[in-house]
């Protein structure tokens, strides 16, 4: 895929940072793309009624502790990779019905202060934002009002080639658009004062400058340009700002009382502080309290342990959805290096089984993922987006843990090449 041309050190910081802001799944943006054949041609049907759901409870098998020999091997698998990939702090909630739960905090939320790590803690999930945004697009689907092969021009003026773009290639990664993550212009912007707002609308002029990078429908590309187009779409058809959407019609029926779209960089206590190198010096600074509006319907939210535990299970079997709907979402597109039957859908993944999506953004990354064969949940969240040796550090927490819980179905994505 095509990369900004610039030179000189800061340069090549903003090149290595176009890449991983272009992604929360980092590995699919760096692999080639994949042609994937045409997904079937579906239309709005009759009106869904979300069923009214009832308070989220436990059940027994996830409030006993694991086997202590499993629990223990897990422990030190965790605090292994967090120490040889410099993580100030993790968490690691497993739940896993006929065997029960494990819940560990290690290291530290607070570096300056030493403040440990603990459950409880809120911090920015990036793209795990994605599987809200497209769950609110997928909403307006059950309502009738848009179909899933409707060409975003339909509903949004100036989108390149957007006669031939339909909103199931927004959602899956195939439009073809250029991410404005790689521009240059855009990613010296934001490190430059990363407390900035950005709008959405200029987060797609730095996207619409370039030529889009292949024909619609043929090839597979990760791009944040993507979802900022179906938050737009979510704000025109539900005529309310996308966060209040969100909020009123995900996050609340999904019992989410710990999950917020913010309007601007507000994070609420308690919290862990974040940590990045994606900075101009390449130095690592303190990104808590950074403006995450670039990211926006793409990846500006924040969550918790508690929530993300529920929100796995909802996510990965469409409990806000239509079954009919559900299914086109899970229509995986293949994507190299993910194995057989991996892939990305709707807004979310499978790999090694695992449902879900992942998160990265400058201080945070998570990963949230649901086994359906087991009943099964991860979620992972950490105060670092530094990569190691080519790998996001969120992927080499849950690879460590999935290798020793369900060696069966091991998460696992490629490294950045």
């Amino acid at each position: 895929m095509a990369r900004p041309r610039t030179a000189g050190p800061r340069a090549a910081t903003r090149r290595r940072t176009a890449r991983r802001l272009a992604v929360a799944l980092l590995a699919l943006g760096t692999l080639a793309p994949t042609a994937a054949a045409a997904a079937p041609v579906t239309g709005p049907g009759t009106p869904f009624t979300r069923p009214i759901l009832q308070p989220a409870q436990h059940t027994p098998d996830e409030d006993c502790p694991l086997d202590p020999a499993l629990a223990a091997r897990l422990d030190a698998a965790i605090e292994q990779v967090r120490q040889e990939t410099g993580t100030p702090g993790v968490t690691v909630g497993l739940w896993m019905p006929g065997r029960g739960s494990y819940v560990r905090s290690t290291g530290v939320a607070d570096r300056e202060t030493g403040r440990p790590m603990t459950p409880g803690l809120h911090l920015r999930i990036g793209s795990e934002t994605k599987t809200f945004t497209v769950t609110a697009v997928l909403e307006l689907v059950d309502q009738g009002l848009l179909g899933l092969d409707d060409p975003i021009a339909r509903y949004l003026d100036g989108v390149p080639d957007g006669e031939h773009i339909t909103i199931r290639q927004l959602a899956e990664m195939r439009s073809g658009l250029y991410s404005y993550t790689f521009d240059d212009d855009f990613v010296h912007a934001l490190l430059s004062d990363p407390y900035r707002p950005f709008t959405p609308e200029e987060l797609l002029g730095y996207a619409f400058k370039h030529a889009n990078v292949f024909p619609p429908g043929t090839q597979f590309q990760y791009s944040n340009t993507n979802t900022v187009l179906l938050g737009l779409l979510v704000e025109k058809l539900g005529r309310m700002p996308l966060r209040d959407f969100v909020q009123e019609r995900v996050v609340a029926p999904a019992r989410l009382g710990r999950t917020l779209f913010p309007a601007g960089n507000e994070l609420p206590e308690p919290y862990a502080h974040g940590y990045t190198n994606q900075t101009l010096s390449g130095d690592v600074e303190d990104a808590t309290h950074w403006n995450p509006s670039w990211g926006w319907a793409a990846g500006a939210m924040i969550s918790d342990l508690h929530d993300l535990h529920h929100w796995a299970k909802t996510l990965a079997t469409g409990t806000l959805l239509s079954p009919a709907t559900q299914a086109e979402r899970e229509k995986f597109v293949p994507v190299p290096g993910f194995g057989d039957g991996a892939g990305y859908g709707l807004g979310l993944f499978r790999v090694g089984g695992w449902v879900g999506h992942n998160g990265s953004l400058p201080g945070y990354e998570t990963v949230t993922v649901y086994l359906p064969e087991q009943d099964a949940t991860l979620v992972i969240l950490l105060n670092t987006d530094v990569i190691h040796d080519g790998n996001e550090p969120s992927t080499l927490f849950a690879k460590a843990v999935t290798e020793i819980a369900t060696p069966g179905h091991v998460y696992e994505l490629p490294a950045e090449k």
